[in-house]
């Protein structure tokens, strides 16, 4: 009986385990799900120029050294360090009275020599008069014209040395090879320099020079568009843009006037440099900036959002919609524009390309196709939606089927 009574309510148990399960599929057969939403936007081809980023250093155009070119004592600094001085403005003043004893020296040796030189060729006019009437020999004419030509050379010889004494004098001045700022003296007034001593160095803010490295495939891109422009006549050179510290943009306007032709081992970059006019003094020598260049320019290409590019047995993929049916793409990248991804191959004029809801998408499925005018409209769509559905299903669970959840949690 124990055994007969056991068998009972363990099919009695069964048979209402199936009915439930029944029940349950029966409710969940009863309604089929709808067709996933989705929003598409409609892609043209166009033309994208790859503008790139670069880090790189502000450079004067030109450093120069300034250097005593003669020896003595340094008399006196005429600027204030830091200054912008103009060309051939006075910087320093060297002891010039040794130069100008030197000077009066060497005028003192061309007169003597202007002297003999006069007495050589007298003596030669008589010498060559009283040979033309053989009142002398020949030798004696050789001797008087050697004479002179003798007088002549040390003239000359002389007259080099009032040059370079003059020259040496107007080195005691030491003046500003160009228009620039200047900076840090090296020597005090006072100190004995030698010639060649460096006095302080001069810098050309404008225009700077600002020099960066470019990517060896960058760097081939650019070569190939200056060969191709200047085939075709066209101007070689390319705008580059300055972006400051502070990560603003400069408002001049810059050009890539130098691309090294040799990659350095070391680091598989090329060397280039961009001229950017400073009349202002903006921008200064020795800080850290970046430089936006066009690489170059991809006609017919696609400009779609990052957010729709996935990953298919193929390689990058996208989903696009074709009769309310969704197909996958199989897509050829190119590099990132402004946030958006560049397809270089794959779709076609038209599309209707899935930009957000495509997470879940397979080959086929059948969709609900809302028609977008940009992705930031589907991103706010898609915002849009959840805050809805957050807002239903807070109604749907009230305060009464909280408290009741909370008590059976309770009794658990």
């Amino acid at each position: 009986m124990k055994w007969i009574l056991a068998l009972v309510l363990l099919a009695t148990l069964l048979a209402g385990c199936e009915q439930g399960d029944n029940a349950g599929g029966g409710a969940m057969g009863g309604g089929e799900r709808p067709p996933p939403q989705v929003s598409v936007l409609g892609v043209e081809p166009r033309s994208v120029d790859v503008v790139e980023e670069y880090a790189a250093r502000v450079r004067g155009s030109r450093e120069v050294e300034v250097r005593a070119r003669v020896q003595g004592i340094l008399e006196e600094r005429l600027y204030t360090e830091g200054q912008v001085v103009e060309e051939g403005e006075p910087l320093f003043h060297i002891d010039r009275e040794p130069y100008e004893i030197e000077l009066q020296r060497a005028q003192a040796e061309r007169a003597n020599a202007q002297a003999e030189l006069n007495q050589a060729r007298r003596e030669w006019q008589r010498i060559s008069t009283l040979y033309n009437q053989n009142a002398v020999s020949e030798r004696e004419r050789d001797t008087a014209l050697s004479a002179r030509e003798l007088a002549e050379a040390r003239f000359a010889l002389t007259e080099t040395g009032v040059a370079n004494a003059e020259l040496n004098l107007d080195y005691t001045e030491v003046r500003a090879p160009l228009a620039g700022m200047t900076g840090l003296e090296s020597f005090p007034e006072g100190s004995l320099i030698e010639r060649g001593t460096l006095l302080t160095t001069v810098t050309q803010q404008d225009p700077v020079h600002v020099r960066f490295s470019l990517p060896e495939g960058d760097a081939t891109l650019q070569r190939t568009a200056r060969r191709a422009m200047a085939a075709s006549g066209g101007e070689h050179q390319r705008e580059a843009l300055l972006i400051l510290p502070d990560g603003s943009e400069y408002t001049e306007s810059g050009i890539v006037d130098f691309t090294a032709s040799t990659i350095d081992p070391r680091t598989g970059s090329v060397s280039a440099r961009a001229v950017f006019p400073n009349a202002d003094g903006d921008v200064v020598p020795g800080q850290f900036v970046r430089i936006k260049l066009k690489v170059q320019t991809l006609d017919d290409v696609f400009l779609i959002p990052q957010e729709a590019v996935g990953q298919g047995p193929e390689g990058a993929s996208v989903f696009v919609v074709v009769d309310d049916t969704a197909q996958s793409r199989t897509v050829e990248l190119g590099p990132v524009v402004d946030s958006r991804q560049v397809v270089l191959a794959g779709l076609e004029p038209g599309d209707r390309l899935v930009v957000n809801g495509q997470v879940a998408l397979q080959d086929g499925m059948p969709v609900q196709a809302n028609e977008v005018e940009s992705h930031e409209e589907a991103l706010e769509e898609a915002a849009n939606a959840e805050a809805s559905a957050g807002e239903t299903s807070g109604a749907e669970l009230g305060p009464d089927d909280a408290e009741a959840d909370v008590q059976a949690d309770e009794e658990a």
